[in-house]
């Protein structure tokens, strides 16, 4: 989906819908410009971001210090939006918005991004952000078999 057909759908999404997806839309720019301060001002104080490794669960906090020096040196992520889905929430406030979306990206191709977004004072913020790799059926077996062998090469974690 070309930006200008992703700006059309989001145009005709409600009011909170198109709010919530426009703060996605930032994030990604933020990222892409290296602006580690106004990327993470987009985040709850208490949010999640979670990575491609098994590994990457990360507070705001912890995800800040990883990428900071990223951006310091002016080097951020580009991930181009071509479909998106904003749900709110069933709840009367129109306060808590899903989403999910793919993203092209130069080094990863197709990428899945998910999270759950918030209404604060201040408009809303990411609560939860997880991006994931998109793996076709026909290959998947192929993949989790890399991952297996990978997972099966590393040296085992000294006992306690």
């Amino acid at each position: 989906m070309s930006l200008l057909a992703l700006s059309l759908a989001v145009a005709l999404q409600s009011a909170p819908e198109a709010e919530a997806a426009a703060v996605v839309d930032r994030l990604h720019e933020l990222a892409s410009a290296a602006d580690g301060p106004a990327y993470f001002d987009l985040f709850t104080p208490d949010a999640r971001f979670v990575g491609t490794d098994g590994g990457e669960r990360w507070g705001v906090e912890a995800f800040k210090a990883y990428a900071m020096p990223y951006f310091s040196q002016g080097k951020g992520w580009t991930y181009h939006p071509r479909d998106r889905v904003v749900t709110m929430l069933a709840l009367p406030c129109h306060c808590v918005a899903s989403f999910d979306e793919l993203l092209d990206n130069d080094a990863y191709g197709v990428t899945r991004g998910s999270g759950v977004l918030v209404r604060t004072e201040a408009g809303w913020k990411i609560q939860q952000y997880v991006l994931s790799y998109v793996v076709p059926n026909d290959v998947a077996r192929d993949v989790t078999a890399l991952i297996r062998n990978h997972e099966a090469a590393k040296p085992a974690a000294p006992a306690p």
